[in-house]
């Protein structure tokens, strides 16, 4: 708990749930229930987000180790209890999660207009499975809150999201499934072994290298889908062009950090031999990542679909510094899935509001939007420039730090992976000139308006977030230096201590 003595990070888990509640009790006629819905649902995203900035202003950036716990038995017969903790790699992912409702439920407020109650109560409920995932301590909790994600999202997409939503909603669902099942096979084998489902327990629970390989390949397998990796991606660009807006977001900006930030929860630090056995695998899948997705950007005519693929090479950037097992590398990995996480967001939120306003995602039905749209061609340039990496914006830092942690592995592994950032510019660009730029010959281009005043309130705090990233990294990479540190040297430790009885692991992992 925190210095309050108020369990901070159940609060913040729970309480968008009590929103629902309060959804669930809203009577009237339809009109009536929408406008009330959307501002409960902001209200409480709001209050949300405002409780959850205690984890940034009460954070101790010495400890590298959890911090805000709470601990309840709930199955102390089997070793499961109910568990929250956030240590420097999870912190602020809440945060991002806490940051990105409000502003999801903004901006669905106009273009949701059927089933309003039930999409906000919805996206309630996916906040509080993200934040849960994110705080977890205990595996068994982890995976209730990282299979939860599931139900909200799948319901998203199929009830508002396009034509093709069915189709796309379930695809998702299976492939995600599919590769989670994998995941708890993997869980009651670890219980099996250390009996005890405790998460900082198995960080320090030596595990049989043989062991260890089929965990990392069950956790690979559900891990995997949700970043996405290449080859098991194409669920995402079906998902994100039938998607809402607002789902959009929260799948590009939160759910496929998910993937991410389990291999740096459990993989690397539970499994090191394995994962420093597979890690060529995971660095020749980035690559392919990397290089193909960007081609395959290049030829889309749908603007969704092409942010979708930018996305799947960015978290090919990020694999590629997770597994380099360096402090520069992996900070640059969690400063990219930061930064993608805020700079991904807008750019389908931009997408979103010519959409709104055309009802069309074809980049050939646009052009020369800066003569009638001069602020949205400001901010869509400005996110353009942060996808791309530009110096002063949240891009450069995290694609930089994995460069210099990939060189300290191959060189030709840096070269590889940072043709993202030749790559990058040239599908993002080519966008950004087809839609802004060049003479505006559709007649309904002529009618359309630049941002509202709740679209800009939309874009502000990603404005801020994006340029304070660029000039100021310190202030976001010192809330992880301590936890990395800590667990690239235990990395190394376990890579150069030879296998210990199983017995005098455990007793050691209990006394720490």
């Amino acid at each position: 708990m925190n210095a309050a003595g108020f369990p901070v990070l159940s609060l913040i888990t729970w309480l968008p749930l009590v929103g629902c509640g309060v959804l669930m009790t809203v009577r009237g006629d339809e009109a009536t229930v929408a406008t009330n819905a959307r501002w409960i649902a902001l209200w409480t995203s709001l209050i949300v987000f405002a409780v959850s900035l205690v984890l940034w202003f009460e954070w101790n950036p010495q400890d590298p180790g959890f911090q805000f716990v709470e601990t309840w038995p709930w199955l102390p017969d089997y070793g499961v209890s109910y568990k929250l903790g956030v240590d420097g790699i999870s912190v602020l992912f809440v945060l991002l999660s806490t940051l990105l409702t409000p502003i999801c439920i903004l901006a669905s407020w106009e273009s949701i207009t059927r089933y309003v109650r039930e999409y906000m109560i919805a996206f309630l409920i996916l906040e509080t499975m993200m934040v849960g995932m994110f705080c977890a301590l205990d595996f068994v909790v982890f995976y209730i809150f990282f299979e939860g994600v599931l139900i909200p999202m799948f319901l998203i997409i199929g009830v508002w999201g396009g034509p093709r939503r069915v189709y796309s909603a379930f695809k998702f669902f299976l492939f995600t499934l599919t590769g989670s099942v994998l995941m708890l096979l993997a869980l009651l084998a670890m219980w099996r072994y250390a009996h005890t489902t405790d998460i900082p327990t198995l960080m320090h629970t030596h595990f049989p290298a043989k062991m260890q390989f089929w965990l990392f390949l069950a956790f690979f397998a559900s891990f995997a889908v949700k970043v996405p990796m290449w080859p098991v991606h194409t669920w995402l660009p079906d998902a994100h062009v039938e998607a809402p807006t607002a789902g959009s977001v929260i799948l590009a900006g939160v759910l496929l950090k998910m993937g991410a930030y389990g291999f740096l929860r459990f993989s690397v630090p539970m499994l090191p031999q394995a994962s420093a056995e597979l890690a060529p695998l995971v660095f020749t899948l980035s690559v392919v990542a990397v290089v193909y997705a960007a081609y395959v950007a290049l030829v889309q005519e749908d603007m969704k679909k092409l942010v979708a693929y930018s996305s799947i090479a960015h978290m090919g950037v990020v694999t590629i510094g997770i597994f380099t097992f360096d402090v520069q590398g992996i900070q640059g990995a969690l400063f990219q899935m930061l930064s993608h996480g805020i700079v991904s967001a807008a750019l389908f939120l931009l997408v979103g509001v010519i959409y709104d306003r055309l009802h069309t995602r074809e980049i050939a039905r646009y052009g020369g939007l800066v003569e009638r749209m001069p602020f949205y061609a400001f901010l869509f340039m400005l996110f353009v420039m942060a996808s791309v990496g530009l110096p002063g914006t949240s891009g450069f830092v995290g694609e930089f730090l994995v460069v210099i942690g990939a060189l300290h592995v191959n060189f030709w592994l840096a070269l590889l992976g940072g043709l993202g950032l030749i790559l990058g510019p040239m599908y993002t660009l080519y966008l950004y000139r087809r839609v802004v730029f060049g003479r505006m010959t559709k007649p309904d281009l002529r009618g359309m308006l630049d941002l509202s005043p709740r679209e800009i309130a939309v874009f502000a705090p990603l404005v801020v977030l994006a340029l304070w990233m660029g000039i100021y990294p310190s202030s976001f990479t010192s809330f992880w230096d301590a936890t990395v540190t800590q667990m690239v040297a235990r990395h190394e430790q376990a890579m150069a201590t030879p296998a210990l009885p199983a017995r005098v692991q455990l007793a050691e992992a209990t006394r720490r």
